[in-house]
């Protein structure tokens, strides 16, 4: 089963950026995260969409 969310930690390997960049990342207005009491999670279809529309601006 592939896991439909990942933590802050794995967004930051994903990404290959610092834990704290990527917790400033999920801060973001438009970055998708749920929240489920003090635990952040990304969806990842939802930030696959995210990275697809943000590489394609630059």
């Amino acid at each position: 089963m592939n896991k439909e969310t990942m933590s802050v930690h794995e967004l930051a390997d994903q990404l290959g950026i610092s834990l704290p960049k990527a917790y400033a990342l999920v801060k973001e207005k438009d970055f998708p995260v749920v929240r489920i009491g003090t635990r952040i999670l990304i969806p990842v279809d939802a930030f696959k969409e995210w990275l697809t529309i943000h590489s394609q601006q630059e």
